[in-house]
C-alpha cells in the first residue's frame, strides 16, 4: 500500500506541474501530458480504494 501511495503522489506531482505550465504559459505538450497524468492518478486511486477496502476487512 505504501509504494501504491508513493505512486500517487508522483503521478500528483507531474499533473501539477505540467498542468501549472500549462496555465501559466500556454503550453500545449503540458496539457497534453497533465490529461494523461489525470488519467493515471484515477486508475491509481481506484486501485487505492480497493487496497484499502481490503485492508479494512481483515
Amino acid at each position: 500500500m505504501k509504494e501504491l501511495i508513493e505512486k500517487i503522489n508522483a503521478e500528483f506531482e507531474a499533473f501539477q506541474q505540467d498542468s501549472a505550465l500549462q496555465l501559466e504559459n500556454g503550453n500545449k505538450a503540458a496539457g497534453t501530458r497533465a490529461r494523461k497524468a489525470s488519467l493515471s492518478i484515477e486508475k491509481l486511486l481506484k486501485e487505492f480504494r480497493k487496497a484499502s477496502l481490503d485492508a479494512s476487512k481483515q
